[in-house]
């Protein structure tokens, strides 16, 4: 037996077929539950049940001991009341990286070590070795960018059985012939703990309705109303309910003033940035070498992009080869490189 591993499974096909993979490679699995997330929203059930019915299913399709680890209360103070926090500001909070941090590769694996197991394992798309995280091996899943803020410890005691997969399809092809029964499970899409609610319904239910405020275009012209400040991001495109002509991209907002300012110019400079300022600064393994070129990526989706780090007493500023589009504070911008990650920090502005 190759040692005891916990697999948080969230009863999907993902967490579901790395179950499996480890159990056939030797390792004594036990199946876990995270319960983070139970309440219902206006119009929206929680899926939480279904998630659960589906992980325990699977277990026992596996023949294996299946638990639950109830931090729901942990989960909304480290979690759900930081992303708030951030909106109520103006910053525009990435929820599954503080998840990531606090709850999964944190709360979890202490939680995992402390009931007698040599790891964990989810399923990311992700590899790790000798307690550095490396890019998954397919690139359109790579989830490495959510994984930056776990630290080298936590590394060391994680598995990722899906790093070396291709591809979804591969994954789902994997699990249709061990008879898995998510197989064909869609995947879930919107907030990480509320399933396919939108964040501004979200937001009301949970701030109450925001005041409205004025609109600016680039000519410094009060153009219409927003229905509240911080439900928009920078470079946001829809949602705006402007009428006629060209569309408007957001580029600040005054939330003092409760001014959102947007633009009909793609090529106005305040939707593109040459350098970024970090801040909530976050390194794996050792900091950056300053003046190397290393690749940033400031969304999930994003292209890496050639960069130079200037280390500071306060934070860090990324000088960019390229311009990037609707730099978002609040958001994440990951240092890589090639494959290997850095680490990062959070956005405090871009320039």
């Amino acid at each position: 037996m190759k040692g005891k591993v916990y697999v948080g499974m969230s009863g999907g096909v993902d967490s579901s077929l790395s179950a499996a993979l480890l159990k056939e490679q030797g390792y004594d699995v036990t199946g876990i539950y995270m319960k983070n997330w139970t309440r219902d929203l206006p119009g929206f059930v929680c899926p939480w049940k279904e998630d659960y019915k589906d992980a325990k299913t699977v277990a026992v399709q596996l023949g294996l001991p299946f638990l639950v680890f109830d931090f729901e209360k942990q989960y909304r103070q480290k979690v759900v009341d930081y992303m708030l926090e951030g909106y109520k500001i103006g910053l525009t909070p990435n929820p599954d990286i503080i998840c990531n941090q606090e709850i999964k590769f944190k709360l979890f694996l202490d939680t995992a070590i402390q009931n007698g197991a040599d790891f964990i394992a989810t399923g990311h798309y992700a590899r790790t070795k000798e307690g550095k995280l490396y890019k998954g091996q397919d690139k359109s899943k790579d989830q490495s960018y959510f994984l930056y803020r776990i630290s080298e410890d936590a590394l060391e005691h994680t598995l990722f059985p899906l790093g070396d997969i291709t591809s979804k399809s591969e994954v789902r092809k994997e699990a249709t012939k061990r008879g898995l029964i998510t197989a064909d499970k869609p995947d879930s899409q919107g907030i990480c703990f509320v399933g396919e609610v939108g964040i501004k319904q979200f937001l009301i239910n949970e701030l109450g309705e925001q005041p409205r405020g004025l609109i600016v275009d680039q000519n410094q012209k009060p153009i219409g109303q927003h229905d509240g400040a911080i439900y928009y991001t920078i470079g946001q495109r829809h949602g705006l309910s402007i009428g006629g002509g060209l569309p408007y991209y957001v580029t600040d907002k005054d939330m003092a003033k409760n001014i959102v300012y947007v633009t009909t110019d793609l090529n106005d400079a305040k939707l593109w940035s040459r350098s970024i300022d970090l801040t909530g600064l976050w390194w794996i393994n050792q900091p950056p070498i300053e003046n190397k070129t290393y690749q940033v990526k400031t969304r999930y989706r994003a292209d890496g992009i050639d960069c130079r780090v200037i280390l500071g007493e306060r934070g860090v500023l990324l000088q960019m080869a390229d311009e990037v589009r609707a730099v978002s504070p609040g958001q994440s911008a990951v240092i890589y490189d090639g494959d290997l990650v850095i680490g990062g920090g959070i956005i405090k502005s871009g320039r």
